[in-house]
């Protein structure tokens, strides 16, 4: 073990006053025999002398070693090859783990931070090639950056941040700072957020904080309020939805968020209210009058519905979605079913990879039984995209035609992409019976016994559903 290696694991201990008295030595009898030590060896004595420099906080001298080691490893590094150590080293200097340049450029950069010279800081990373930068280095760059207020680098220093990075939230809160937008942000986190359980409430928070910080906290309720209503709890989605209204009267989306949580709860009238105020609001957005018209329907107001989706479509104009909108009050009339297939043909082509389209035309084959054509019309749909409905839907016409293998994969591939999908996890749990038919038996059996505890098994099935009662209403107070 030689003196260097000595020198090394002091600094690895913490001791920087001892590195720092013993280095400075070292270098003191280098400087008088330069041939005391290898120029590797060299090139840690003044790194590591640097370092405990910096730790005392002596910066401007941290500064001036860091430049020197960096000077002898650009001669270390033309060197073809390396003049073996006349000094007490034991080892070749190939055998040595010298110290990173990107670090020691790093510790510069800091030190140049500390004494405020912001542009020599920002100087010595710009000089280190983008491949090579880590995420400190391209976080310290972003933050510097933005104090310098060159706002397109300091973007995208961040953004480099997050995709080696992706629940770096101090980077996130500084893109956000920038006025990048919230959703933007949130999608650089997706990737990392679909593969953790229950971590998809970040890209909600991500998104709730951008409104926050340019003062839209409105908007930010609403953004909680939406996570809320398609996690299926309702009635923090309603309190939520009252709470961005109260701030803005006019939000639309917290209009619409709390009319579709009264709709859900079965409190239509009081819904239909709420998408009113809201058309009155935005007469040219579409999800308004769904959201009316599916009050209508909710209530068998049929005429009312139709009335609506005429006026749609003709103050909108025939596109995809009017289309199915107007399809979708035809389905509910026998008399109009044809209408219905003429106006979903019409969507379709327009927009084959439209989902509610798709939906509605798989809706009316299954009425008519046309499950192969629907297995067509889906597996199409598919192609492009992914999405628990669609396999849903697939998964129950595949049963329709036996092919059972097939449809429970789907279903299973319709739970994860929506582990709460309740209709996937009935036609699951249906096939699941089908395919035990010794236990279907077994139970009829039961059932045809005298004294068999058919009580008891009512009795039980109510406190189960008692309890999952408990649980719905803990998870909806959440």
């Amino acid at each position: 073990m030689n003196v260097i290696d000595h020198v090394r694991d002091m600094a690895a201990a913490g001791l920087h006053s001892n590195v720092r008295l013993l280095s400075s030595l070292l270098l003191t009898m280098s400087n008088n025999n330069p041939e005391l030590f290898s120029p590797p060896q060299k090139y840690q004595l003044l790194v590591y002398h640097a370092d405990s420099l910096f730790h005392d906080k002596e910066y401007r001298n941290a500064v001036s070693k860091y430049t020197m080691a960096l000077q002898q490893k650009k001669a270390l590094s033309k060197t073809s090859k390396v003049r073996p150590s006349t000094g007490n080293s034991a080892s070749t200097p190939q055998s040595q783990c010298l110290p990173s340049e990107i670090e020691v450029k790093y510790k510069m950069a800091e030190c140049y931070t500390m004494l405020k010279q912001d542009k020599d800081a920002i100087a010595i990373l710009d000089g280190i090639p983008s491949r090579q930068r880590t995420p400190k280095i391209n976080m310290m760059l972003a933050n510097l950056y933005k104090k310098a207020g060159q706002e397109r680098p300091s973007v995208t220093s961040y953004k480099e941040v997050l995709r080696q990075c992706p629940l770096a939230l101090d980077a996130i809160l500084g893109l956000l700072s920038l006025s990048v937008k919230g959703a933007e942000v949130a999608s650089m986190t997706m990737n990392v957020i679909q593969t953790v359980p229950n971590l998809d409430w970040l890209s909600v928070w991500i998104k709730a904080y951008a409104f926050v910080h340019t003062g839209d906290n409105s908007r930010a309720i609403s953004t909680i309020c939406c996570h809320s209503f398609y996690s299926k709890r309702y009635s923090r989605a309603l309190y939520l939805g009252a709470k961005a209204i109260q701030l803005n009267s006019n939000s639309v989306q917290a209009l619409l968020l709390k009319g579709a949580a009264l709709r859900n709860m079965g409190r239509v009238q009081e819904a239909i209210i709420h998408f009113r105020e809201a058309i009155r609001l935005a007469p040219c957005r579409l999800d308004c009058y769904e959201g009316l018209i599916e009050c209508y329907l909710a209530s068998n107001s049929i005429r009312e519905a139709m009335v609506m989706a005429n006026n749609v479509y003709k103050t909108l104009g025939a596109n995809a979605q009017t289309l199915t909108l107007l399809a979708t009050v035809c389905l509910e009339d026998p008399v109009t079913q044809e209408k219905a297939k003429t106006l979903l043909d019409k969507a379709l082509t327009q927009r084959p990879d439209y989902i509610k389209a798709v939906v509605k035309k798989a809706e009316l084959l299954s009425r008519e039984q046309k499950y192969e054509d629907g297995i067509a019309l889906l597996r199409n749909a598919l192609a492009n995209q992914s999405d628990c409905v669609l396999h849903r839907i697939l998964g129950d016409f595949l049963v329709a035609v036996n092919e059972y293998q097939e449809a429970m994969d789907q279903y299973s591939i319709a739970l994860s992409l929506d582990p709460n999908d309740q209709k996937s996890l009935e036609g699951m749990q249906k096939m699941e019976k089908e395919e035990s038919p010794t236990d279907a038996t077994q139970e009829e059996d039961v059932d045809d016994m005298e004294g068999s505890g058919e009580e008891g098994d009512l009795e039980g099935s109510d406190s189960e559903a008692a309890q999952w009662a408990d649980q719905e209403q803990w998870f909806g107070m959440q």
